[in-house]
């Protein structure tokens, strides 16, 4: 019993459990268990023979604390090693993966599996469409739907200055749509005897651009075509021209500055007196309201200053405008022109319907009256909304 008892003792005994996990059950670690086997039963007897404590108990617990700490050292040395192959085969494959997904991902951005084959273009139109069309239809081809320049379209389209802004939408795999946005001529810039198209924000547009309709503004220098006029009160009037609505901006003839500000001369003979360059649109509303108004019909003047309060008159020296028989004054002249494009198309066509319904066409100074009304109706919830800029009526 007492054997027993020591070879259990030994068998739990540090220095045996730490040469257990050295040496893997093999002859060479029983015979370490054995010497510890003995350390231990040593250490037993004096444990049972009294309170004293050997060297033995001594050996035992240092052997027990050294065998620990070896077995924490390795594991954590095996861990540490798991670990570093990880990341090493980690490392190794994106070193590999990376140059290889960059090449591809290249390849496929620039291959013929996403070119651009299908273009469509909305917004250009003047003289020049065509040739817009076709820079930009020759430029978007140049690029795939996974790498388009927005900046390629642009110096395709720089020599023409009517572009203003460029859009476009990629549609995966072949397709694009570009959208255009234009400045169209505002007026014709007269430099000593030679006209070319600007727009409304002062930018040199060229002389394809020109049309016999478009008002004329004078200065004494040209730029090149592209760059801007650098004159303030030409490019104050043409900003005031080219607020104009569609019904009345062909109908303006000359604009010029006099002691009352900003001035056009409409092609029927009618003066307009805007003064400052402010609120164009609400001052073109009132005039349109002014030429609805049949009271004003004998005017050759209408000072729209103040666009709640507009007044027509005669200059002085002009004579009286008697609008009589057939006889039609400028003010009259002017308000049939305000018939939009639609109504002339409808009044083109004829008054019947597809159902085979009969009607009449309405007279041209009744279609004018409805769009003149419905100018004025514009203008005058246009001037309710804005603050009052004066009580006075302006005088002739």
């Amino acid at each position: 019993m007492v054997r027993m008892e020591r070879s259990s003792l030994a068998a739990r005994s540090p220095v045996a459990r730490l040469t257990r996990t050295f040496s893997g059950g093999i002859g060479m670690g029983r015979a370490w268990e054995g010497f510890a086997g003995r350390i231990g039963a040593g250490n037993g007897r004096r444990r049972r023979g009294g309170p004293g404590r050997g060297p033995g108990a001594a050996l035992g617990g240092v052997a027990g604390g050294l065998g620990g700490a070896l077995r924490g050292g390795v594991r954590n040395s095996v861990r540490t090693l798991r670990v570093h192959r990880r990341a090493r085969y980690l490392a190794i494959a994106v070193a590999v993966g990376a140059p290889l997904l960059g090449g591809g991902w290249l390849w496929l951005r620039h291959s013929s599996l996403v070119r651009v084959e299908h273009v469509r273009i909305s917004g250009a139109h003047g003289p020049q469409a065509r040739q817009i069309d076709a820079a930009l239809t020759e430029a978007a081809r140049s690029m795939s739907t996974m790498d388009f320049k927005v900046g390629t379209l642009r110096d395709a389209v720089a020599r023409f200055p009517e572009v203003s802004e460029l859009r476009a939408v990629p549609r995966f795999p072949h397709s694009v749509r570009i959208v255009v946005g234009e400045q169209p001529a505002a007026a014709a810039l007269l430099v000593s005897g030679t006209r070319t198209a600007v727009a409304a924000d002062g930018v040199v547009l060229g002389a394809q651009l020109l049309s016999p309709s478009l008002p004329e503004v004078a200065d004494d220098y040209q730029p090149a075509i592209g760059q801007r006029l650098s004159n303030p009160l030409v490019r104050q009037a043409l900003m005031v021209l080219g607020a104009a609505p569609a019904a009345l901006r062909h109908q303006a003839g000359r604009a010029y500055f006099t002691q009352r500000g900003l001035t056009v001369a409409m092609r029927s003979g009618l003066v307009v007196y805007f003064g400052d360059v402010s609120r164009p649109h609400a001052k073109w509303l009132s005039l349109a309201r002014v030429l609805a108004d049949s009271s004003s019909a004998t005017a050759t003047y209408v000072d729209v200053r103040l666009p709640e309060r507009p007044a027509a008159g005669l200059r002085e020296g002009a004579p009286p405008v008697e609008a009589a028989g057939n006889a039609e004054s400028t003010v009259q002249t002017l308000a049939h022109g305000l018939k939009s494009k639609r109504e002339q198309e409808e009044e083109a066509t004829g008054a019947g319907t597809a159902g085979g319904e009969s009607g009449s066409a309405k007279a041209p100074g009744e279609r004018s009256s409805e769009a003149s009304s419905e100018a004025s109706s514009e203008a005058s919830g246009e001037g309710a909304g804005a603050s009052g800029e004066g009580a006075a009526e302006p005088s002739g």
